[in-house]
């Protein structure tokens, strides 16, 4: 069995899918309207984003990415940090090269190794 999308409930459609296009290279599917939105990974994975103001997740609900290398994560880390976004570095956390970032749109991001 393999899991096959995930919806996301989001303020902002636009800014969370060109967030999760530009920093973790999903790409978008010739669904939806533009007012929803369909990404995909490389290993066939949907993400579908949908609008919704009362958008609210769980303290402890978060995606993840997970990447290759420590210095992967510091590179995602230090573009986010470069395009303005207030976050930790990544540090060691449950034996995984990790940091978090809250996405636009309302969701939590885990990245890690």
């Amino acid at each position: 069995m393999k899991l096959n999308h995930l919806n996301l409930t989001v303020t902002d459609v636009a800014a969370s899918s060109g967030f999760l296009q530009k920093y973790f290279g999903l790409k978008p599917m010739p669904w939806g309207d533009g007012k929803i939105s369909f990404l995909t990974d490389d290993n066939g994975m949907v993400i579908a984003v949908f609008p919704g103001q009362d958008a609210s997740y769980p303290a402890s609900f978060h995606i993840g990415f997970i990447q290759d290398t420590e210095a992967a994560v510091n590179e995602i880390n230090q573009r986010l940090r470069d395009d303005g976004f207030d976050i930790k570095a990544p540090m060691r956390f449950h034996g995984s090269w990790t940091f978090y970032v809250k996405a636009p749109g309302g969701f939590m991001v885990e990245v890690m190794c």
